[in-house]
């Protein structure tokens, strides 16, 4: 893996992480489901907002390019 690959599966991890945490708590807060439902609830979610990235060699070297839900089309990150 190189140098860019490694990063875009860093901030990939990352926004899983903080959408999934956070998702857990709305879940277990306001919702009534419990046991097993409530981190599968929120792995669901986090997985379908989470924007996706990755890295792809162009004629300009490598670069990050992101895909999310909320954004229309694909943003270069780097």
């Amino acid at each position: 893996m190189t140098k860019l690959q490694v990063k875009a599966f860093v901030f990939q991890l990352i926004c899983f992480a903080v959408l999934f945490i956070g998702m857990r708590f709305l879940v277990e807060k306001y919702s009534s489901l419990s046991g097993f439902w409530i981190p599968l609830t929120a792995f669901m979610v986090g997985t379908i907002l989470a924007p996706k990235f990755q890295a792809v060699k162009t004629n300009d070297g490598e670069k990050i390019f992101m895909k999310w839900l909320f954004i229309k089309g694909i943003k270069e990150i780097k």
